[in-house]
């Protein structure tokens, strides 16, 4: 029976129009009226993050971030938490390897005293000890609980074995050493580093009138002065450190091995990030991909099996993940193995590649339903560099990728076998025999990962 080929019509994405304004500090502010619903959408970016912590003290950048709503220009974190929920509003910061954000989601109407808020806990952060004393404990008992779970000591064993000692493998929660003895003072020093206005941006999404809000900011804001220094550009990355190696991480006790497979990727705002994104959803990035199919469909050797390509400002990664019975370990490698092999090698076929185009562009709009969303999406075309029409063309450039197009790059950056590198949790004794022929194998155990 013959496949129809019917012509997918999208309809127009209309991208959010923005205004950009400069304030008296020099902190660029971009804003988006959108008046559906009360409610504002503010974002305070930082151009830097967790990368350019220093080696000997990862988790700096994470730990201080941690602390900003515990404590800001004389208010504790319970009267900050009070003002926040009283008016129904949220006030949360992050940290990733980029960068650093403040996120503000409020009703209209209290704009005024939540803006005074976040300026309070991005510019003004107190770091009372108590509170330090409090954030490392839990970040510890965090960190003990990731170092028991077989998924999470996969990752953070997956992210050494990649990145090795680049800025990108630092430990974003840090490590035990260098949480139990992180100070204040280093908080201190890292706040004033980090949170200068030369590094700064602000999004901000919703029921305002431009010119007014960007009065209000500029009296929340405009006396934040700090000088800045230089920032140190990251460095290239073109091999995972220990490609071509095996490291299997020792759980005796567990009847299931986690699997990793990662190798060297692509940065943010390649040329080739769309069509590689297209071929690498049809090889494993939904429920009807090829790992999908081959692993938990045909064979039942797991419920998941995915990849994906993390792409950061300076470089990125290729990471396969999954699990399966001990004794399969071998069978869902070179399973894995073959099928990333068969991508690199032809490309998606015709139905996949319509399949994916479909999946990707219906999805998109979803991603731009609010204001937060909005304030993200408009926040990574500034700090990735991308296309200034990235957001209302995204669609269009997936749907323009050809078989032809998404067999070019899956052949240029999709790894060969001998670019990958294998990391297993499980019982060691009993993996190990399994995979001895794929490279050098190197045990270690869960606390050589903290």
């Amino acid at each position: 029976m013959k496949r129809s080929s019917a012509v997918v019509t999208l309809r127009p994405l209309e991208a959010p129009r923005r205004e950009t304004f400069t304030l008296s500090n020099g902190v660029t502010v971009h804003v988006v009226k959108r008046g559906a619903l009360p409610l504002v959408s503010l974002r305070l970016l930082i151009q830097e993050g967790g990368a350019h912590d220093p080696i000997s003290v990862p988790g700096l950048t994470d730990f201080t971030v941690r602390l900003l709503r515990r404590g800001a220009a004389g208010q504790s974190a319970d009267q900050i938490a009070d003002a926040v929920d009283f008016v129904g509003a949220s006030l949360g910061a992050w940290a990733s390897e980029d960068t650093v954000g403040v996120a503000l989601q409020t009703p209209s109407r209290h704009l005024d005293s939540q803006l005074e808020l976040l300026a309070a806990v991005a510019t003004q952060p107190d770091f009372p000890d108590a509170e330090v004393e409090l954030a490392r404990r839990r970040t510890l008992a965090q960190l003990s609980n990731e170092l028991d779970d077989p998924g999470s000591l996969a990752e953070r064993a997956l992210q050494r074995a990649v990145w090795g000692e680049h800025p990108y493998g630092l430990d974003l929660t840090g490590t035990q050493r260098s949480l139990e003895t992180l100070g204040r003072p280093a908080l201190v020093e890292r706040h004033r580093a980090l949170f200068t206005p030369a590094r700064a941006s602000l999004y901000v999404v919703g029921d305002v009138e431009p010119a007014k809000v960007v009065a209000r900011l500029e009296a929340a804001l405009g006396s934040w002065k700090r000088p800045t220094s230089e920032l140190t550009p990251l460095p290239r990355f073109s091999r995972a450190t220990r490609a071509g190696q095996v490291t299997i991480v020792d759980k005796p006790e567990q009847s299931q091995v986690q699997v990793r497979l990662g190798a060297s990727g692509i940065q943010r705002g390649h040329e080739d990030q769309i069509p590689l994104g297209v071929a690498n959803t049809a090889l494993g990035g939904g429920f009807t991909s090829r790992l999908m199919r081959e692993i938990r469909v045909k064979r039942g050797l797991s419920y998941g099996a995915g990849c994906h390509f993390e792409t950061l400002r300076a470089a990125g990664a290729f990471a396969f993940s999954s699990f399966t019975k001990t004794e399969s370990t071998r069978e869902l490698v070179d399973i894995a193995r073959a099928q990333i092999a068969g991508m690199k090698a032809k490309g998606p076929t015709p139905a996949e590649l319509a399949t994916v185009q479909r999946y990707l562009a219906g999805l998109y709009p979803t991603r731009l339903e609010t204001n937060d969303a909005i304030s993200g999406a408009i926040a990574d075309v500034d700090t990735y560099r991308l296309p200034a029409d990235w957001i209302e063309k995204y669609r269009d450039r997936v749907m323009a990728v050809t078989r032809e197009r998404a067999a070019a790059v899956a052949a240029r950056h999709l790894p060969e076998p001998d670019a990958l590198t294998l990391v297993l949790v499980g019982n060691a004794k009993a993996i190990a025999p399994q995979v001895k022929d794929l490279g050098p194998v190197q045990v270690v155990s869960p606390k050589d990962l903290g």
